[in-house]
């Protein structure tokens, strides 16, 4: 069972293995590429795009299955170089106004505390689904897309995400029943598995149909009837050279944030709270002490890491902390080795609500940081303040269910409970 084979984090990240190679060789070789396990080590291979590139094999640990594969993939924010990334990112950033970032603020408070609401009187419930309508509100806010069609996003992050996990590669949960008339057309494309189970690769145009005609129409839509969400102003800007978004560059878009942006928090929300739940005494002192809120979810983000592990491309021979790496060689950095160096953080191990400082790469570094980043903090410290203010301490009702991938440090259920 090695760190790149998924059925080993059913059980758990296997941290004491990645301690273990990390004492051994900050650079190891693992399978067929090099993975890097030390913080300064992930901070210099994220911050170099000329030296270590996210375009020339995409960023997933598996290449892609065939050079169309490949192309399709290289047209994504995520596996673009400069100067076509930057280009991309700074059209989103300025999307970005501070006015739509205040409304999503002030509604991401207000949707939080409504989910929590919903459920307090209960005195017992899924954390893991609870958590995972407040990302899907706010993306819905972020695109102007319906509320009543958010669930598709969370079907096809499952797919994406989980197309190791057999229950998540054939997430279906969306009735037409219950959506707009752009869904209606989007779910009429939706793939079903085939022999055996078996789904198209999610990576592939051809494997997430219903997303890209969705993701079409409405680009098309926002073009014509703007509103005042981030994606409007998208759609609405030209940039200083004339040219605006186009409909492919707005459908990658689309697909990168109802994934990464649905997913890493969906599980950055369990995790945080099992990792609460693992730290009784933490728990008691965030309780008793509300400042520690943003620090507590700075250490959530750290000791749960969710996305556990990205990959560049070697461009040229290189050199890293005495590993002579070849041109072509694939690197993958390992964010939930980074995020636990004794080099950088004292005790690392542990779980602190008030660890300071506390220098965790969870959102990445470079020119690729997330651009969610300062939204998933918003939706964190909103979901973690509602659940101390209307549950109070809640304890496990139930086993956790782990999501089988090598990728996500996925919850797909976390039971709990509280007094009422």
């Amino acid at each position: 069972m090695g760190i790149t084979d998924p059925d080993t984090y059913v059980r758990g990240v296997p941290y004491d293995e990645l301690a273990r190679l990390r004492a051994a060789s900050p650079v190891v070789r693992v399978d067929d590429f090099w993975a890097v396990l030390r913080h300064a080590d992930v901070r210099r291979v994220l911050r170099d795009p000329g030296l270590f590139s996210s375009q020339l094999g995409g960023t997933q640990i598996r290449d892609p299955a065939s050079e169309a594969d490949l192309a399709y993939v290289r047209r994504m924010m995520l596996n673009m170089d400069p100067p076509e990334h930057g280009r991309l990112r700074g059209l989103l950033t300025k999307a970005f106004t501070p006015r739509a970032v205040a409304k999503l603020t002030s509604q991401i408070e207000a949707w939080a505390r409504d989910l929590v609401a919903a459920v307090a009187e209960r005195g017992e419930c899924d954390f893991a689904k609870v958590a995972a309508d407040l990302p899907l509100l706010t993306l819905a806010g972020v695109f102007g897309v319906p509320e009543q069609d958010r669930r598709l996003m969370y079907d096809w992050s499952n797919r994406v995400i989980g197309y190791q996990d057999a229950e998540y590669a054939v997430s279906s949960t969306v009735s037409e029943t219950e959506v707009s008339d752009l869904a209606r057309a989007a779910l009429a494309v939706r793939p079903s598995p085939g022999p055996g189970g078996a789904m198209p690769d999610p990576r592939t145009r051809a494997g997430m149909p219903d997303l890209y005609a969705y993701a079409n129409a409405l680009g098309e839509y926002k073009r014509e009837h703007p509103g005042d969400d981030v994606m409007s102003n998208l759609m609405q800007h030209v940039g200083d050279d004339g040219g605006r978004v186009s409909l492919a560059e707005f459908e990658n878009l689309f697909w990168l944030f109802s994934v990464a942006g649905n997913e890493t928090l969906r599980n950055g929300l369990p995790g945080g709270l099992l990792a609460l739940l693992a730290h009784p005494a933490q728990y008691r002192r965030l309780l008793a002490d509300r400042s520690l809120l943003p620090s507590a979810v700075e250490e959530m983000l750290r000791w749960w890491t969710p996305v556990m592990n990205f990959r560049r491309t070697a461009t040229a021979d290189v050199t890293l902390s005495d590993v002579d790496i070849r041109a072509g060689d694939k690197v993958v950095v390992w964010f939930s080795a980074a995020n636990r160096d004794p080099s950088v953080f004292t005790a690392p191990d542990d779980f602190d609500v008030g660890r300071t400082p506390n220098d965790h790469l969870t959102f990445g570094h470079g020119p690729h940081f997330c651009l969610g980043s300062h939204l998933a903090r918003v939706q964190m410290r909103a979901m973690f303040g509602a659940v101390l203010d209307l549950l109070g301490e809640v304890t496990l009702a139930g086993e956790p269910v782990r999501l089988r991938s090598n990728f996500q440090n996925g919850l797909k259920s976390l039971p709990i409970r509280w007094a009422r």
